[in-house]
């Protein structure tokens, strides 16, 4: 696929970039190895005053930013300024506590002293999605930046101008050449360079397939790697849940980024007391849901990324059609302009079926109908994925005790699976290894030197 911004609600493209040569990221490579040295003796100070400035030109130019996200990848625009804020809260965080969160353990060895010391260990290499396009990046750069590592950036070659500009700001806010780099290459040529030993560890958030063959290539050079890759996330109501507020938590969780988002709540499973309710009320507010122009701020689900991605989930629904699921909303394509789809809900899903195992990456929801709480943990658990997850009921104890059955590597309680700066990001089983955001995303490329005073 060519580097290029297509506008999703027209399907037009708008931009075309180049791809870097060879030797163009030959360079990168070398300069961002050259300034790693610089900056890993840079104190805590130096980096939080940069992420701090990082943050501010963000918020200064949320808009403009914003509206980029839309251009580009079609999410609307009072969520693509939210990402905005995200992003800089995110920087803001690492800076004020990065350097508490790396300071020196104190150890307590039977004789002499030992402390443990959180070093940088080099370059590191992001591959990065184009759903949150800001919000992923900066997850993983500010951290990372704030331990003394430098970064080299592959983005999703459809934000490539959302890519530009992220180096352009951290340029702007006095960053080394070479301490921020934007790689414009395609997806193909990304395994590759995790064997040059410059490069120390990757990250990749996208797709399983993706991840497989990062961590294939990460394993054989012997290099450090954090995925972050599907969910099929389950939105689990109990018969003493507050049903109203349930509904309203489906909606947000399964249409905000319209449906693209790893952690949407995609599959809901509804005990039978409260199950026909929950349903009906469901279906109701997914039917009204306005579609349309992602910058008009009465919209409230706009297009796909891409057509093809338009393409690849009708094609899913049809295929659930054929393995005996029901279309109970919506299930076609909303526009002949742009990659508009209807929100979607799909019913009598059967299990063992190949297309029951698969992610919905859209505003295609599927629905649940169970005995009681424990076949609703049973089909929770029957998924390849394990991200998040979450609970509605009035019985806080009982919600705890469900999440410690639940296989994720997150579970939330009364609301859809979230983010925040302060909590860890990760998930289990197809869905990758290792966290993002809180302290735990900031020790995963770190050296951990132990450091003995006999």
């Amino acid at each position: 696929m060519s580097i290029q911004t297509t506008n999703p609600a027209t399907n037009k493209v708008v931009k075309s970039f180049d791809e870097m040569t060879d030797k163009q990221v030959q360079d990168a490579i070398a300069l961002s190895d050259k300034t790693y040295n610089e900056w890993k003796n840079t104190s805590f100070e130096q980096r939080a005053t940069l992420l701090h400035k990082v943050a501010k030109i963000m918020r200064d130019r949320k808009t403009e930013l914003a509206t980029l996200i839309t251009l580009e990848m079609g999410k609307i625009i009072s969520q693509s300024e939210g990402e905005i804020d995200l992003s800089a809260n995110i920087l803001d965080y690492y800076a004020d506590n990065g350097a508490s969160f790396l300071a020196d353990t104190k150890l307590n060895p039977e004789s002499g002293e030992a402390f443990i010391r959180n070093s940088p260990i080099g370059v590191l290499f992001g591959v990065m999605p184009w759903n949150f396009p800001f919000y992923q990046v900066v997850r993983f750069a500010a951290p990372n930046i704030m331990v003394g590592n430098t970064i080299l950036l592959k983005h999703a070659s459809i934000v490539p101008q959302c890519a530009i500009a992220i180096e352009k700001i951290f340029l702007e806010a006095g960053a080394a050449e070479g301490l921020y780099t934007n790689l414009m290459i395609s997806g193909k040529r990304s395994s590759a360079l995790i064997s040059d030993n410059r490069i120390k560890g990757v990250s990749l958030t996208g797709s399983e397939a993706a991840g497989a063959s990062v961590a294939e290539a990460a394993g054989r050079n012997l290099k450090k790697s954090v995925l972050e890759l599907g969910g099929s996330d389950a939105f689990i109501v109990l018969e003493d849940a507050d049903i109203d507020k349930a509904v309203e938590m489906a909606i947000v969780g399964r249409m905000n980024n319209n449906g693209e988002s790893c952690v949407a709540s995609k599959r809901f499973i509804a005990v039978a007391a409260i199950a026909d309710e929950f349903l009906d009320k469901f279906s109701k507010k997914v039917a009204a849901l306005k579609v349309g122009d992602p910058m008009d701020p009465e919209t409230q689900v706009g297009p796909l990324s891409s057509e093809d991605a338009l393409l690849n989930i009708l094609d899913q629904v049809k295929r659930f059609e054929k393995a005996g699921a029901t279309v109970l909303v919506g299930g076609k394509r909303a526009s002949d302009i742009g990659a508009y789809m209807q929100p979607t809900i799909l019913t009598n899903l059967k299990r063992g079926e190949p297309t029951f195992y698969e992610e919905l990456f859209g505003p295609v929801a599927s629905f649940y109908k169970v005995k009681d709480e424990q076949e609703a943990i049973e089909l929770a658990n029957d998924t390849p994925f394990g991200l998040g997850g979450s609970i509605y009921t009035k019985d806080i104890k009982r919600a705890i005790k469900i999440a410690d059955q639940i296989d994720t590597g997150m579970v939330f309680i009364n609301q859809p699976t979230s983010t925040s700066p302060d909590l860890p990001f990760g998930g289990t089983k197809g869905s990758g290894y290792g966290r993002e955001l809180s302290e735990l995303g900031i020790t995963e490329f770190v050296n951990k030197k132990l450091i003995r005073v006999t």
